[in-house]
């Protein structure tokens, strides 16, 4: 039996960035000239205490020469500093919202080729979060925080080199009475940040999920009186959230503390500075150049330490993020084999087929089922049975854990999704409507087909009436519900889909039943077209349709227990 891998609650941040590298290698070149900019800003900023030490010493000795060439040499970096601090942000702003655009790109696509198993697996609302929500969040980080993170970070390299280069003692008192204690309120935050961090985004993620369950289910909260316990379960939840919101308040008020470490450094820094000029120690130029450096430095670090927070959350969805991408339960497991290399019309075939939901249960078992080409085939069974499990293992969406189900021969695992689609085909009860037009409906299907052939289709189906007689024809807006189409119109979106792809292998999970009789004569039209030439499984509900086919395969308890041809020929109608 094969294990759904489930994507972590809390996912794990250790070598978070180095993960993160294979994303970021297409975008290496822009990435480092934008580093190189960086630098240059970085570089402007360092060279001001210098400069105004320099025009210090000028005026304590009376150089007016040298004063105007600091001062001339100090305008043109600010200039030019006004210049890089703009242009910097806005290279690292594209940069980054590229590799975002990217991860958010990988995560649909992921999403998309999931097998069903892991889908089915995840509340609906994780997925989202991690796709959407987290993508947000670090997108915004990377708009608003990052282009003031990397100016910070490679400022500070510079401002420190400067410090050294001008007096080895300052600096070390600042090693001495600044780092300590700083390194350990940092230390302070990384410890409780992962935890506090981490479980909030959970706890977010689980009020997302319950969401968009609230949502789904609307209809049976309202009308089962359960809608006071789901609401009791929404409020627990909330409060978990808060809970763990506080949770991370506290760890970031850790962080705060620098600011004060910052001014008792700079107040050590004065006094001694002071002294050693007054012993002439030091000239004035370079007390003036220690004491802006310093404050620089202290400055950019208390910029840093607020960014760190954001960073946190930056970190944290990006861990849950690449948690998606790098699960292998979210693999597309399908081989690149193409149509063309398939004959239009062969059989399917299951040879020893096992499947469960989960580890340790069987959905079905032993399995081993021919459909000729033009094969009739009811597939009945109790609620429960495995009917439309088999259903859905014949049409390639669940790969089976053991056996395999073949269409000439090949192994449905080999063919790739498209590949796939174009040989068989479901059309299921519920047919999935998304927002937009009739014809933007009726194009979800591989190619996808121009106007023209959605109307030829039509045509050939028996549906151009149906179609033409919509508000506004094919260009008729429906809802992700399908609002404005009857159960049955959707039906027939759903056949006229199939007509589209002219499949070997038609599996209807008793698509047409329960609609009214206007549609289902339209639906009936429909299916006489399709049925011509090509296998046709229905997955029956009602004996009225049992009776129309050829040959019926009993499913009970996962297994095969009838598989019979008709005794005696039948009259050959449409389905109803």
């Amino acid at each position: 039996m094969a294990e759904t891998v489930m994507l972590a609650e809390r996912a794990p941040e250790k070598r978070i960035f180095r993960r993160a590298l294979p994303y970021l290698r297409p975008h290496r070149a822009a990435l480092a000239g934008t580093l190189l900019i960086v630098l240059a800003y970085a570089g402007a900023v360092a060279a001001m205490p210098p400069l105004v030490g320099l025009a210090a010493d000028a005026i304590v000795d009376g150089d007016r020469d040298l004063l105007t060439v600091a001062v001339a040499v100090l305008a043109a970096v600010v200039a030019a500093q006004t210049v890089l601090a703009r242009y910097s942000e806005l290279l690292l702003m594209r940069a980054g919202e590229r590799v975002v655009r990217d991860l958010r790109e990988k995560a649909v696509h992921r999403l998309a080729h999931a097998p069903l198993r892991f889908l089915e697996a995840h509340r609906t609302g994780d997925l989202l979060r991690r796709t959407t929500g987290e993508v947000a969040e670090l997108a915004q980080f990377v708009r608003r925080d990052l282009p003031n993170l990397v100016v910070i970070s490679a400022t500070l390299l510079l401002t420190t080199a400067t410090l050294i280069a001008y007096s080895w003692l300052l600096t070390l008192i600042i090693a001495v009475v600044f780092v300590p204690p700083a390194l350990l309120a940092m230390r302070t935050f990384q410890r409780g940040a992962e935890e506090a961090f981490g479980g909030q985004a959970a706890a977010e993620a689980t009020v997302a999920a319950t969401l968009g369950e609230t949502l789904t289910a609307r209809e049976l909260l309202r009308t089962g009186g359960a809608l006071p316990s789901w609401l009791g379960r929404v409020r627990e939840e909330n409060r978990d959230v808060v809970t763990a919101a506080r949770r991370t308040a506290r760890v970031e008020v850790s962080i705060e503390t620098v600011g004060l470490i910052e001014g008792v450094t700079l107040a050590v820094l004065l006094g001694l500075g002071a002294w050693l000029a007054t012993e002439d120690r030091m000239s004035v130029g370079a007390v003036v150049v220690f004491v802006l450096a310093s404050r620089a430095l202290f400055e950019g670090l208390g910029d840093g330490s607020q960014l760190i927070g954001e960073l946190q959350v930056a970190r944290t969805g990006l861990a849950r993020l690449l948690d998606l991408l790098e699960s292998p339960g979210a693999r597309d497991i399908r081989g690149d084999a193409g149509a063309d290399d398939l004959p239009a019309r062969g059989e399917l075939r299951v040879e020893g087929a096992a499947f469960g939901y989960r580890e340790g249960e069987t959905a079905l078992a032993d399995i081993d089922l021919r459909f000729p080409p033009g094969d009739r085939v009811a597939v009945v069974g109790v609620t429960g049975s495995g009917k439309t499990t088999l259903g859905k293992l014949l049409c390639g969406l669940y790969p089976p854990d053991a056996g395999r189900v073949t269409y000439c021969g090949t192994d449905l695992r080999e063919l790739s999704g498209t590949a796939l689609s174009r040989r068989i085909a479901l059309v299921p009860q519920e047919v999935h409507i998304v927002t937009g037009t009739v014809a933007e409906n009726l194009a979800l299907v591989p190619g996808p087909p121009g106007r023209d052939e959605i109307a030829s289709v039509l045509d050939r189906l028996g549906l151009r009436a149906w179609a033409d007689g919509l508000p506004d024809g094919l260009d008729t807006r429906v809802g992700v519900r399908g609002e404005r189409l009857s159960a049955g119109e959707r039906q027939l979106i759903g056949l006229a889909r199939a007509g589209l792809i002219d499949p070997a292998v038609l599996v209807l999970d008793e698509a047409t039943a329960d609609i009214d009789p206007v549609t289902a004569a339209w639906a009936e039209r429909a299916l006489g077209e399709l049925c011509a030439e090509r296998t046709l499984i229905v997955i029956a509900h009602r004996p009225a349709t049992v009776e129309l086919l050829a040959r019926t395969v009993r499913v009970a308890d996962g297994r095969i227990v009838e598989d019979s041809a008709l005794t005696s020929p039948r009259q050959e109608r449409s389905l109803p």
